[in-house]
């Protein structure tokens, strides 16, 4: 096949096919799933004024550092495609007033992101998340319930093969005594840290623990751990947290290296793993609290914490589980015409059953029925209903199952042909 003249930009993928059905069933989960949980779902531009995530983020982070697109225009203010959107909803809330019309929030939101970073397994320049952020609530009960509603939804996506790591920060000054005392430890064994964690020692020490590098990682396993530094009430509201997560019995592990590389969190944090199949880049959700977050963009003192979830990563989960579900996103059944005379029915045929959610395929060209079988194959059509000259005339046609090849003789009317269907379906 010829090199085409235009190819996407690197690490901006196409997404189409089975990878997008997976996309597709990750969204449409969450979407059913979260407004049990009283989440309502919130849209946010993906162009914002630059400042917003150097405040939020950290002007000291990879992000901000070495990853953000910039954008020239006419604006007064620097602009930037997001690269996270836990700032922009924070953005929103505050603009919108959503805190002055109810004390509590919740939401959730689907959408693109953007970071200038070399691409890699795991890492696209262009990707996508889904997250959940709530307001105006303290209690280490809204923690436990937004870590079982993630872990309800990937529970319902059928992964599994995940883990839970959860941690404590504290305060934002405990969280800064826990980081002088960290880089301490890390300048003694500087020349063992990688050239990039020789960077961070100075301007993010924290990000140092999440450093995938073998000698980095024996360094950070003799590391003080954070929970050290926290005062009774900070340890009585992670306690509580683990309390409460036992008492739903959600598995977890704690870890004193998950710090999240993100300036705005505060007291819990948390991360799944995805245990097969992602290799370096194994986070397929992350969260916290960032209790501080809304009054430093600007508004009241607001207590409030979230997560976020990349579609791609829980779309390869989904792939390596090769679950049944996931293989339902093909036709039902395949319309096979034996003659020029059953090939005119076909789409009044096709149509009335789509009209009872069968998914209906048939070919519009003048093909063989050895063609259209190879087409069946192709496609992975569960059934395939043959139909002649002599199925209208007797109004009977041979339904087949093209796994198992058993076959049977149904009447040729479109309820009863969807309904025994849809009596197969899994």
């Amino acid at each position: 096949m010829a090199t085409p003249i235009f190819q996407a930009v690197r690490g901006m993928n196409d997404c189409f096919g089975d990878m997008l059905q997976l996309h597709s069933r990750v969204e449409q989960t969450a979407s059913g799933l979260f407004c049990c949980y009283g989440y309502q779902q919130m849209r946010t531009p993906i162009v914002e004024a630059l400042d917003l995530f150097v405040r939020s983020v950290g002007q000291q982070t990879d992000v901000v550092q070495k990853e953000m697109y910039l954008l020239a225009g006419e604006e007064k203010r620097p602009l930037c495609l997001r690269p996270e959107n836990t700032a922009s909803v924070v953005r929103a809330v505050l603009q919108q007033g959503l805190l002055q019309q109810n004390p509590e929030v919740k939401l959730w939101y689907c959408g693109p992101m953007f970071r200038r970073e070399r691409p890699q397994q795991g890492r696209l320049r262009q990707f996508h998340q889904i997250g959940a952020e709530a307001f105006g609530n303290h209690e280490p009960s809204l923690d436990a319930e937004l870590i079982c509603m993630l872990q309800h939804w990937l529970h319902t996506l059928g992964l599994h093969n995940t883990q839970l790591h959860i941690n404590s920060l504290g305060t934002p000054q405990q969280r800064q005594r826990y980081t002088d005392v960290l880089r301490q430890h890390y300048q003694q064994h500087s020349d063992k840290l990688c050239s990039n964690c020789q960077r961070r020692l100075h301007t993010n020490a924290l990000r140092v623990l999440d450093c995938k590098e073998p000698a980095c990682r024996q360094l950070a396993a003799t590391a003080p751990s954070s929970l050290e530094f926290l005062d009774t009430q900070s340890r009585q509201h992670f306690d509580e947290v683990c309390r409460l997560l036992q008492q739903a019995e959600v598995a977890f592990d704690i870890d004193s290296t998950l710090v999240r590389g993100l300036d705005y969190y505060t007291h819990t944090v948390f991360e799944i793993i995805g245990t097969q199949g992602l290799g370096a880049q194994d986070a397929v959700a992350a969260g916290g609290r960032y209790n501080e977050l809304v009054q430093d963009l600007g508004g009241p003192a607001v207590p409030a914490l979230g997560f976020a979830a990349g579609i791609e990563r829980l779309a390869a989960l989904l792939q390596q589980c090769n679950d049944a579900a996931h293989k339902q996103n093909r036709p039902h059944v395949m319309l096979i015409y034996a003659d020029a005379v059953a090939r005119q029915q076909l789409l009044q045929l096709a149509n009335g059953l789509r009209q009872h959610n069968i998914w209906a395929h048939f070919t519009h060209g003048d093909r063989s029925v050895k063609a259209q079988m190879r087409l069946a194959h192709r496609c992975q059509a569960q059934y395939v209903l043959v139909v002649g000259q002599t199925e209208l005339q007797t109004n009977q046609a041979i339904l087949k199952q093209m796994q198992t090849k058993q076959q049977q003789t149904v009447p040729l009317s479109v309820p009863k042909i969807a309904k025994q269907l849809l009596q197969q379906q899994p």
